[in-house]
């Protein structure tokens, strides 16, 4: 029995050092009842005003609405993929599209910023 153990534990070993990290790597958000969320279930918007890419919410604006933060070394995965901000940080854009959460959203399913001054919107598939 012991035998046995000590090589099922070192082919776990091994399969765990040859695999890729990718493969261990989630995406940075996912689909819920139809709309997009982050890993705490909390909704996640876009900004009509974000052109190519590229994030035009900055200061009190991203205090607002806290943007879905990559980490530096972030790399593309499916249809995400990290873009810079102009403060030097990172975050996620789904399909070119920067993504946020939004403060007054308090809990999982919240969708207070929907429709927020006709440029804010829950991304939905």
């Amino acid at each position: 029995m012991n035998h046995i153990a000590q090589s099922w534990k070192a082919l776990l070993v091994t399969a765990a050092l040859t695999l890729s990290p990718l493969a261990f790597a989630a995406e940075p958000a996912t689909m819920k009842d139809g709309m997009m969320v982050d890993h705490k279930g909390m909704t996640l918007y876009t900004f009509d005003k974000d052109k190519d890419g590229k994030s035009m919410c900055t200061g009190e604006c991203a205090t607002n609405w806290p943007p879905l933060m990559a980490p530096m070394d972030a790399k593309p995965m499916g249809e995400w993929m990290p873009i810079k901000r102009d403060d030097g940080t990172m975050q996620w854009a789904y399909k070119g599209k920067p993504m946020y959460g939004y403060k007054m959203d308090k809990k999982p399913g919240d969708i207070e910023g929907e429709g927020k001054g006709g440029f804010w919107h829950m991304y939905r598939h």
